[in-house]
């Protein structure tokens, strides 16, 4: 079966042969030490090539034609793993291969791909024919479906609400399962009151596009189940606390943690990993109208937990709450759940770092070293049960948007926390799910935060 493309793509590799063009890739050090061809050093010292990350040098082959290429790797090649994306854009048509001992070819070949990514669906543009060579020692299937995993969260958050709100979610959502033969479900308008999902309903109903909870079941009974979560709000305007136009801007992002559990459920079936995997998005639209949840409004949700509003804009909670709680009553050996929940976050660790929250250490400690290993950044930050007094209301159980302001995205978990009780192993995922600068494997725009690094502990998990 191919892997699954949600914007259809040639492949960046080819496979290993003679005819692809070699491409020293350099330290200034190596330059030092002339450890690579003669000529293309002599080139080099003559063109004043230092090596710098991400610098490319073509060199002529004496017969009038590009022969190979220096690309540099600055001083250190472990501050940028994946610089090699960069060559995507430099190298003029053809094949090429890359040689070096400084990177991994897998992290190299996964650099290159990663930077071939771009989003073309309303202004097309004709993709470079460049392809890299990637030896017989790496796994191709692999780099290739952990690139389309990142590729497919990239494009659901790129895409416009105006394509894709609830309604293209769900179809997104369910040729993704149908593609690997899963099971999928959904529980849409009125619907979500009659089978008890009432945040998820509060939260969607003032949008034209009825609100929704999708449901993805795949794999065997008998091998580890493994649910994942996702914050499917497909526009926020913040609601009857409505956002300023700057803050509203990027919230087509809103669904970002909903692309990326969609993405690293790709990576998992794509596997085939021994797993029974479920994938659950509340899927809404927090929009305004009459018929809008309002500040002040207190609502039951499926737990049984009643939470007032004190901020429509803190709506994402809300929809988690309630497919948490759904997951929780059937607890899976690992839950893990995303979303683009708190600016608290960003404020904490910035928009390149992965914060996640979990009571799980063995999961913690997994998961920090899988990040390192994969150049997939995350931090743990605390669930400190102190700040739980914060969330309580007066009038209610507990309030979705604490006064103060003070520790925003502790809050949050914490507030999530409360509809996992019997789930052993849960992770929180507050991400950014956007790129605000270019960077050598990603161009500006939605971006998939910390699922390489998860799909490396699944997989680990499957394989035990």
């Amino acid at each position: 079966m191919t892997v699954y493309r949600y914007i259809d793509r040639p492949s960046p590799f080819s496979a290993e042969g003679a005819a692809a063009k070699p491409i020293h890739a350099v330290t200034p050090a190596d330059l030092e030490a002339g450890k690579f061809d003669a000529a293309a050093l002599a080139w080099a010292k003559a063109a004043g090539f230092k090596a710098e990350a991400g610098a490319l040098l073509l060199v002529p082959d004496g017969k009038g034609d590009i022969g190979s290429a220096l690309f540099g790797l600055g001083n250190d090649p472990s501050e940028a793993p994946f610089i090699t994306g960069r060559l995507s854009k430099l190298l003029p048509p053809g094949d090429w291969r890359v040689e070096t001992p400084a990177l991994s070819p897998g992290q190299l070949a996964l650099g290159y791909g990663l930077g071939t990514y771009g989003f073309n669906r309303y202004k097309p543009e004709k993709p470079k024919d460049v392809r890299l060579s990637i030896p017989a020692s790496v796994d191709a299937a692999d780099i290739e479906r952990q690139l389309a995993g990142v590729f497919l969260a990239r494009d659901l958050v790129n895409v416009p609400t105006n394509e894709m709100g609830p309604v293209e979610l769900e179809a997104a959502f369910r040729a993704l399962g149908e593609h690997y033969g899963a099971t999928v479900t959904s529980v849409v308008g009125e619907d979500l009151l009659a089978q008890n999902f009432p945040l998820v309903h509060t939260v969607g109903r003032a949008s034209v596009s009825p609100p929704r909870l999708l449901e993805l079941r795949w794999g065997q009974k008998s091998h580890p189940r493994v649910t994942l979560v996702g914050k499917g709000v497909c526009f926020d305007t913040g609601g009857l606390d409505i956002k300023g136009a700057a803050n509203m801007a990027l919230m087509k992002k809103d669904m970002g943690g909903a692309a990326n559990v969609m993405g690293l459920a790709l990576m998992i079936m794509d596997a085939g990993l021994k797993v029974e995997l479920q994938v659950l998005v509340p899927a809404v639209e927090n929009s305004i109208s009459g018929n809008a949840f309002r500040p002040g409004d207190i609502y039951k949700s499926r737990k049984g937990v009643t939470v007032q509003i004190d901020n429509t804009d803190a709506e994402g909670r809300l929809i988690l709450a309630d497919a948490l709680a759904y997951a929780d009553e059937t607890p899976p050996d690992l839950m893990v759940d995303m979303s683009t929940l708190t600016g608290a976050a960003r404020v904490a660790l910035g928009t390149e770092l992965a914060p996640y929250f979990t009571d799980d250490e063995a999961l913690a400690s997994k998961l920090m070293e899988a990040g390192r290993a994969e150049a997939d950044p995350m931090w743990r930050l605390p669930l400190w049960m102190g700040y739980d007094k914060d969330i309580r209301s007066r009038a209610a159980d507990i309030t979705n948007a604490p006064s103060g302001g003070m520790a925003g995205a502790i809050t949050a978990a914490l507030f999530l926390k409360r509809f996992v009780t019997a789930t052993k192993s849960w992770v929180h995922f507050d991400i950014y799910a956007w790129v605000l600068a270019e960077k050598p494997h990603a161009p500006v725009g939605g971006e998939a935060f910390a699922i390489r690094a998860l799909y490396k502990v699944i997989r680990d998990m499957a394989a035990k």
